[in-house]
């Protein structure tokens, strides 16, 4: 991968669980704008539509439904004492929300905006969990039939490896890119800008949400307030039964990833012959919790790994590694 793209005609979209992000030039850096994947169904109403019109509150008129969408989505749950609706779950098109592309569409056309004919767009797509390749498939086609549809050049990107590629430039796209996101964590060990092993596990941040949620009698909404708070894993015991669920789920997480990757480098037969240990970079908003890169790094040094590791370090803007990765393999020719 030699030659770029010109810049603007090149944007990188991370779909993700969680969140939206999207990623395009800005002269010499970089923008990122960002919504929530999610949303709120209210009734319909003249006075709801106008009020929400007016707090410039982004909003989509379905039948008898008004629904609120993205950043807003949680706000409104919150105050009502409910919980948001999500277009996708476990990093794929939710089977049980029937509104999940049309609630995705309106999303990505307001954050990309403008002309997109002519644009080449990589979209994040995550690794298939075990037996789930099919589901993947309909995932990753309907996502880029979508994307076709409102005018781009779309084409799809391992998740994994697109934090190899925001972040690993410098030794050639060469390392292991990890992504705990909302939905699934996502892991790709990469030679040189190819992707030699990818997989993802189930346990990631709306595991951890619902887990704590059942076992406290909370919802999965106040789960995510008190984890977005001062939460720390801290290695101590907490007196909270919230942040003691949370610790718990947080370490489970974490295990149920490395366990995968040392499974995975000692049953592949594709791990390459490196002559100098590599790097593995870290992103997602689980991975910037306070206390989480030390547990993470402390267990994978101890791991029986046939490759050597280098650096563990967390990405420089984890929530927007993705997207930015994406857009670096737009910018990129294959």
């Amino acid at each position: 991968m030699q030659s770029r793209q010109p810049a603007a005609m090149a944007k990188g979209l991370d779909i993700g669980t969680s969140r939206i992000v999207l990623a395009e030039p800005n002269g010499a850096g970089l923008c990122y704008r960002a919504q929530l994947n999610a949303f709120l169904s209210l009734p319909n109403s003249k006075v709801t539509e106008a009020m929400l019109y007016k707090e410039g509150i982004p909003f989509k008129l379905a039948g008898s439904d008004i629904l609120v969408l993205g950043d807003q989505a949680d706000r409104f749950a919150h105050i009502f004492c409910g919980d948001t609706r999500r277009p996708m779950q476990n990093g794929l098109l939710n089977p049980t929300e029937h509104r999940s592309l049309e609630v995705i569409e309106d999303t990505v056309q307001r954050l990309c905006g403008g002309p997109k004919d002519g644009v080449r767009l990589c979209f994040s797509v995550p690794s298939p969990a075990p037996g789930g390749e099919g589901d993947l498939a309909y995932h990753e086609t309907t996502l880029a039939e979508m994307l076709t549809r409102l005018g781009f050049q779309a084409k799809s990107l391992n998740e994994g490896l697109a934090v190899v590629f925001a972040e690993l430039e410098a030794t050639n796209f060469t390392g292991i890119g990890i992504s705990f996101g909302g939905g699934m964590c996502n892991v790709c060990l990469a030679y040189l800008g190819m992707p030699v092993i990818t997989f993802s596990t189930a346990k990631a941040g709306d595991y951890i949400d619902r887990s704590a949620a059942c076992v406290t009698g909370q919802k999965p909404v106040a789960i995510r307030l008190v984890k977005e708070g001062a939460f720390a894993l801290n290695g101590r015991s907490s007196a909270s039964n919230i942040e003691q669920a949370l610790t718990v789920y947080y370490d489970d997480m974490i295990q149920t990833v490395l366990t995968r990757l040392e499974g995975a480098l000692a049953e592949s037969r594709k791990v390459p012959k490196l002559d100098r240990p590599i790097p593995i970079v870290v992103s997602g908003g689980s991975a910037k919790l306070a206390g989480f890169m030390p547990r993470l790094e402390k267990g994978l040094r101890r791991l029986d790994l046939p490759i050597g590791i280098a650096e563990i370090r967390l990405a420089a803007d984890p929530l927007n590694t993705t997207a930015k990765g994406a857009l670096m393999a737009a910018m990129l020719e294959a």
